[in-house]
């Protein structure tokens, strides 16, 4: 896919102001710091599209951008950031859980994952629970560059044992680098092959 347009449309905190109509939408979400933003600019080729930032837990809005006036990408805000106060954690789980649990337009969601790190509880549990609620998704392990192959695999697999525990059928999984652009292609046609099929 070739990326011909790219452009903020609106940031908010509730799902029923989010854009009308019925064009797709592709979210994603990760934990604090995970590189969504970069990843976001990324796949554009726009640097500046998603705000970066090295604090973490920057995103506390939903925002959707147009991309080719045919899709839109959702960037949304981080789970489990735990500097956060007991009732700001409890809003962004609800902005979150609203939007992937009540907005038709979604296709599918992007989790992302730090590649560096084992299978972290969090993140397995958010897989989960999107598992529970028959919420399709897709796995990025993002930071590539950062890690050798061989860890690369071993922490991969790691996220697919524990997986195994309970699901009969795995996700699709991806690799990326913001830095070197590894799997930006590939991402891209992941998402235009799921448009055609619309």
């Amino acid at each position: 896919m070739h990326i011909k347009s790219a452009k903020f449309v609106i940031s908010n905190t509730d799902v029923r102001k989010c854009p009308e109509g019925n064009l797709p939408e592709y979210a994603f979400i990760g934990r604090s710091n995970v590189g969504k933003s970069s990843l976001i600019n990324m796949l554009t080729n726009h640097k500046g599209l998603a705000m970066t930032s090295s604090t973490p837990g920057k995103t506390l809005l939903i925002n959707h951008f147009l991309i080719n006036e045919e899709w839109y990408l959702v960037d949304l805000p981080g789970y489990g950031f735990a500097q956060r106060g007991m009732a700001q954690r409890e809003q962004l789980r609800q902005i979150i859980e609203s939007y992937i649990l009540g907005r038709e337009q979604l296709v599918c969601l992007f989790v992302l994952i730090d590649c560096r790190h084992p299978a972290q509880k969090i993140d397995l549990e958010f897989m989960e629970w999107l598992g529970e609620n028959g919420v399709p998704f897709t796995i990025i392990f993002t930071k590539t560059d950062k890690i050798g192959r061989g860890r690369l695999k071993e922490n991969i697999k790691a996220y697919q044992e524990a997986m195994l525990g309970t699901w009969e059928e795995l996700p699709p999984m991806m690799c990326s680098s913001s830095e070197n652009k590894e799997g930006r292609e590939e991402i891209l046609d992941y998402i235009e092959e799921i448009n055609k099929s619309l």
